[in-house]
């Protein structure tokens, strides 16, 4: 976040964060946090409210800008927009944003940007391990081809 777009979250919201228990509460003040209509056990509805803010239209344009960083924030929300769309990759960026912004100035939280490749490998890593345990539960066995196989499939 740079300076600016710092200034004007704090214009907005201020810097005595103790109104909000929890970053969760902040996120929802904000209507950056997904409903919970729910009946019967049916999920109803799950969408966000819509809002007025400055603040929430701020860290959207955000999440925009981040969307095309080579930063891990910047790979999430490029892997969610794949996946469920633009508006709500910016949206769910938006709300981590939020969620950093909160903890940085009611706890002293410092944010180490690790990188769009650590983000990724993370996320291999974690695939991986779901097709293995998936693989497993149905009597197959993963295992990985050697390095000169990939290259053929490749």
């Amino acid at each position: 976040m740079g300076p600016s777009l710092s200034l004007k979250l704090v214009g907005e919201c201020g810097t005595d964060l103790r109104a909000w228990p929890s970053a969760k509460h902040f996120t929802s003040w904000l209507c950056l946090a997904p409903g919970n209509k729910i009946s019967g056990g049916k999920v109803l509805s799950s969408r966000t409210r819509r809002s007025s803010s400055q603040a929430a239209a701020l860290l959207r344009l955000a999440a925009v800008t981040i969307g095309r960083s080579d930063t891990a924030l910047g790979a999430f929300c490029r892997r969610l927009a794949a996946r469920a769309g633009k508006a709500k990759a910016v949206t769910a960026t938006a709300r981590k944003i939020a969620v950093l912004f909160y903890n940085t100035l009611r706890h002293g939280m410092t944010y180490k940007e690790p990188g769009a490749s650590h983000y990724e490998e993370r996320y291999r890593n974690r695939v991986l391990g779901n097709l293995k345990r998936r693989a497993k539960s149905l009597g197959y066995d993963l295992q990985e081809l050697p390095p000169e196989a990939n290259m053929a499939v490749s």
